[in-house]
């Protein structure tokens, strides 16, 4: 690429739980988000960028590691990230590059978990909290005072100052918010009071001709959002949907909230690179690690192979190689992130990544052998707060199909024994249901559809290295 002799910095700024379509740029109905709105006018917009592993754990792991989750072994919450294993930070630092991570890690702690391959390294401990977080910063435990996203922010500009400028820089600015339980900043408490948000169209959604395993998660809007998710009890006289409905404009209104002060902090840092001169030579990326269900299905919370939760937001801003306000339609995924940053810097990936870099697309020019489907894999089978199945699955351009193969196999966070259900598929044809509310598999006309799809994510399975699940034997 043209940017190997360039050394760029990378600016890699990351959230928990926002979902694309709580992003104007995307097109959202409930939010403005005008910091992250200018990365997508000045940059790329990514509207089929997935995660593999709905999940944060599995997920950061996937992005730095640049492999999938049966590979790089964190499958799970409770499968913590083995810091020998290689990163595109390490290798970034090994070419010259100057390192940081700053706000949630969630892979683990302790002399195996602890970040490494990093100058500097800030994190919270576990989730962390929004209200006086505690930090630790480079092996010792602190409390800072003031909101976390702020914090996060005010850390990440004190290291931008301090480094060296003659080396490029390489921070990984990773944020608690908008994860649950959700607590705004003090100054956006009231925001969107007296305001109806739009409700999802699929709010009330009864999950019927669905697997099981819809109607067992417990992360619905109406049944399993508590009280201390929206700050007050609801009115005693309300029922039905009119409960429901008090309740999605309580969380959601939570949720936007919160991402007000993402899109704050994002602001101040790229008016802070404009006003340092270093703006146009970052490659600056704003993702998520997974997305999230807002009232769609009637859920909140994420881990389902659907659509809001697989689509992660994909923002990358740097004029050198992309043009202004364009979009791109190609399937990317999580595990492409670590090589896309690497080959940004001119570094060579070792061969065990396994994603592709994203530097062709951000320039404009597609391979002709760009995939045209991704794979996923949640393992976590009934985890003790959401009770969602495990499965795998494959997505093309237009159809998608899952397997609920619902057995823990043994994983950290599974019950003890695997699971009791029986497997199901489901399947979808995105073109005529992009929400997905019409299964249908097993529907003769699509026949011919899930056996090509089968024999696909077979073939996907195989070159991946992941086994296929097979029913075992009582």
């Amino acid at each position: 690429m043209v940017v190997k002799s360039m050394r760029p910095n990378i600016l890699f700024v990351m959230s928990d739980d926002h979902a694309a379509h709580a992003i104007s740029a995307y097109g959202s109905q409930i939010n403005k988000t005008p910091a992250l709105d200018r990365l997508a006018h000045e940059g790329m917009r990514f509207d089929n960028a997935f995660c593999t592993n709905a999940i944060c754990t599995p997920s950061r792991a996937a992005i730095l590691t640049g492999t999938y989750n049966h590979v790089n072994g964190v499958t799970t919450l409770d499968t913590p990230m083995d810091n020998s294993l290689d990163t595109f930070p390490k290798l970034l630092g090994s070419a010259g590059y100057q390192t940081a991570v700053v706000g949630k890690w969630h892979l683990g702690h302790g002399p195996r978990h602890d970040p490494t391959g990093f100058d500097f390294w800030s994190v919270l401990p576990g989730q962390g909290e929004y209200y006086d977080p505690e930090f630790i910063e480079m092996g010792e435990r602190r409390t800072e005072s003031g909101y976390c996203t702020d914090i996060i922010t005010d850390k990440s500009l004190v290291w931008l100052k301090r480094r060296d400028r003659n080396r490029p820089f390489c921070l990984l600015l990773h944020h608690k918010a908008p994860h649950r339980t959700w607590q705004p900043h003090p100054k956006y408490a009231t925001l969107y009071d007296g305001v109806d948000i739009p409700e999802p169209p699929h709010l009330f959604d009864t999950h019927g001709g669905r697997s099981a395993a819809a109607s067992a998660a417990r992360a619905t809007i109406a049944r399993d959002l508590t009280s201390a998710d929206v700050k007050t009890d609801p009115p005693q006289h309300l029922e039905g949907r009119q409960r429901t409905r008090w309740f999605y404009q309580r969380y959601i209104k939570e949720y936007l909230r919160c991402v007000a002060s993402i899109d704050e902090s994002m602001d101040r840092v790229v008016h802070w690179l404009e006003r340092d001169g270093s703006l146009d030579n970052t490659l600056i990326v704003y993702t998520s690690d997974q997305g999230f269900f807002l009232g769609d299905h009637g859920w909140y919370d994420k881990r389902f192979m659907y659509e809001e939760s697989l689509r992660m937001p994909l923002l990358v801003r740097f004029p050198p190689v992309v043009e202004p306000g364009s979009t791109n339609e190609d399937m990317v995924t999580n595990v492409d992130f670590a090589q896309t940053l690497l080959d940004c810097a001119g570094v060579a990936a070792p061969p065990t990544m396994q994603g592709r870099s994203l530097m062709p697309l951000l320039a404009g020019a597609a391979p002709d052998d760009w995939p045209n489907s991704m794979y996923y894999r949640y393992w976590m089978h009934k985890d003790s707060d959401h009770n969602v199945y495990a499965h795998y699955g494959i997505r093309t351009h237009r159809y998608k199909l899952i397997r609920f193969y619902n057995d823990g196999l043994g994983q950290p966070g599974t019950p003890v024994g695997g699971g009791a259900e029986p497997p199901e598929w489901e399947m979808y044809d995105l073109d005529e249901d992009p929400f997905e509310m019409n299964n249908v598999y097993g529907v003769p006309e699509y026949e011919e559809v899930v056996s090509g799809l089968q024999q696909e994510l077979a073939a996907t399975q195989r070159r991946l290295g992941d086994k296929a699940y097979h029913v075992r034997s009582p």
